[in-house]
């Protein structure tokens, strides 16, 4: 299900590590490999690499932009009881165009807190949303799913390495298959930076 590139929807499952780079290495962000190959697919920079806070780029492995991350703030966000994060495609000629919106509670008053999020062009669905997140970013533990429930992918932690190392800066996701990568990754930066870790200044 390409939602930004089909050439990053495989065909089988996919399982790909993720290892973050500190803040006073090229400004934080993390790396992404493919478990097999060691290859470096995905890069994502954090705001401390190009010094605008609440922007993020995915890049591939050569370093080409695939994402650009924003949250969108002013006045409106303040009123309102959702922070709201878009990701944008760039193609060749760096033009941007909306592929989804995740919205993160900004307010206790939201009954069900959970993260949502939207892809563009809107679907049919009259839940407004498309995904949400299960579980729990910061320990390891959660999950991307759709809004019948399927897991499209899962973050986790292999528990003899967990063992050996206290930090979580080593982490692996389980990517289903024909699910696009590059709107995984995405969503997951924008959670690596809601929670403050290696994307966050």
């Amino acid at each position: 299900m390409p939602i930004i590139s089909k050439l990053y929807c495989s065909s089988s499952q996919i399982v790909l590590g993720v290892r973050r780079r500190p803040h006073v290495v090229n400004g934080g962000g993390f790396v992404v490999s493919d478990c097999s190959s060691q290859k470096v697919v995905f890069r994502v920079d954090g705001c401390g690499i190009h010094g605008t806070k609440e922007q993020l780029i995915l890049r591939d492995g050569e370093g080409d932009a695939l994402l650009l991350i924003r949250r969108k703030g002013g006045m409106v966000e303040a009123l309102s009881i959702y922070k709201n994060w878009k990701g944008y495609s760039l193609n060749y000629e760096g033009l941007q165009n909306l592929v989804f919106s995740l919205k993160e509670p900004n307010s206790c008053l939201v009954k069900n807190n959970g993260i949502r999020i939207s892809v563009e062009p809107r679907a049919t669905s009259n839940k407004g949303w498309d995904f949400e997140i299960k579980g729990y970013f910061p320990d390891r533990n959660c999950s991307i799913v759709d809004i019948r429930g399927n897991v499209i992918a899962q973050v986790g932690v292999n528990k003899e390495m967990e063992k050996l190392m206290e930090s979580k800066d080593l982490y692996h996701v389980v990517v289903k298959p024909g699910m696009d990568q590059v709107f995984v990754f995405g969503v997951i930066a924008i959670l690596d930076y809601i929670y403050g870790e290696s994307t966050y200044c």
